[in-house]
């Protein structure tokens, strides 16, 4: 498997860099979970990364990519909060009742 050296900003891992395995697309994944067992002898704490390009060449093409922390963990995942939504969901806050009800 292939990896590349990859970036880390912010949290516990600022600054340090890790041989990160890449997928078959040739990319890092997505979101980069750090497990960092607890001192009492409780749950680990998981630490979350998110990747994001490293900088864009002049025609737009991305440079690298780096791992950013996100202090939210997984509860912020994804540009929509973590949920896959389909084109053929429902939207989760819309009106009770139905359309031509006046009442709602």
């Amino acid at each position: 498997m292939k990896s590349q050296d990859t970036p880390f900003e912010g949290g516990p891992m600022d600054g340090r860099v890790l041989p990160v395995l890449l997928g078959m697309t040739g990319h890092p994944p997505k979101t980069y979970r750090i497990p960092v067992p607890d001192a009492a002898g409780g749950p680990p704490t998981v630490l979350v990364y998110r990747r994001v390009p490293r900088g864009h060449s002049k025609i737009g093409v991305v440079r690298g990519w780096k791992y950013q922390y996100a202090a939210e963990g997984d509860k912020g995942a994804g540009r929509l909060g973590g949920k896959v939504r389909w084109p053929w969901s429902k939207p989760d806050d819309g009106p009770s009742g139905k359309p031509d009800d006046a009442t709602g």
